[in-house]
């Protein structure tokens, strides 16, 4: 008798333990009408979603430049990170959708020409695809946005576009372009692109976080939480300093963290938790 209660013990243990590990799929894939093809995206999915009916918050995290949809499951270790996150009790069981923007033409946005319709293709086709195909809740309050670098730069400009589509941003070490409009005029003769200086104008305002963040709204900024993290040691991290005072400047409330290191997947990973922690306080209703 002792041993059979010794066996059903452990059995009750290692199933136990076994449900408090989520799983990560990397080469998961949509068909895009906007874009033409099959779009790679990964999946984290939290502990327990396999064996529960409940529907989940969800966090759409971009990778960087150079990366594609696996930068943050092979570099960022997002699987490890937000299970001990989640079983730590700091962070919601949520689902993280990392969809790739490398591939075809790297970026978060439309083209100047409207020729590659990538922000159409997330807020039309992905966003819709995957979350329908997953049990995730879809109002605000339980949607967010993160990403690093060129995936930071996405954020703010995704938060920006619609803030009534997420409760929480979280920026990171974010490339939000050329700081004037001289500057990313300058980029574009550069490359032997001819276009009209309004037409120039128009697309730098809309995509420069600067120029938003002055023509918009506080109340609308301000609709969504803030969370902006830049190293001290990294070469963006003037961008990133100029938003956080134009918040200040009007008064939109945001957590602005400067702290030790550079542009690297060391400093990141150790961003993330503190994110998934952010994020969890809007879905737990902070």
């Amino acid at each position: 008798m002792k041993k059979l209660l010794l066996f059903v013990t452990i059995a009750l243990v290692t199933i136990t333990a076994a449900g408090q590990y989520g799983k990560v799929f990397d080469k998961l894939t949509l068909k895009s009408e906007i874009l033409d093809s099959e779009r790679k995206y990964a999946l984290y999915l939290p502990p327990g979603y396999e064996s529960s009916e409940r529907s989940y918050p969800v966090l759409y995290l971009l990778h960087g430049a150079g990366d594609d949809q696996t930068g943050w499951v092979q570099f960022g270790e997002v699987l490890h990170i937000a299970d001990k996150a989640i079983n730590e009790g700091k962070a919601t069981p949520m689902i993280i959708v990392m969809p790739d923007a490398q591939t075809g033409q790297r970026g978060y946005f439309n083209d100047m020409g409207n020729k590659w319709r990538y922000e159409d293709f997330f807020f039309e086709e992905l966003l819709p695809f995957v979350e329908n195909e997953y049990r995730i809740k879809s109002e605000k309050r339980y949607r967010a946005i993160a990403g690093l670098s060129m995936g930071g730069g996405g954020s703010f400009m995704y938060a920006l576009h619609h803030p009534e589509l997420f409760s929480s941003a979280c920026p990171l070490s974010a490339y939000i372009g050329p700081l004037s409009f001289d500057a990313f005029s300058e980029r574009y003769k550069g490359a032997g692109e001819k276009y009209k200086e309004q037409v120039l104008r128009d697309y730098y305002e809309k995509h420069n976080a600067l120029s938003l963040i002055e023509k918009m709204s506080a109340e609308e900024i301000s609709s969504v939480r803030w969370y902006i993290d830049c190293g001290d040691d990294d070469f963006l991290y003037e961008g990133n300093s100029l938003v956080h005072i134009a918040m200040r400047k009007k008064e939109i409330p945001h957590e602005y963290r400067v702290r030790d290191g550079g542009h690297s997947w060391t400093y990141w990973r150790t961003a993330l938790p503190e994110v998934l922690h952010f994020v969890s306080q809007a879905f737990h209703q902070y």
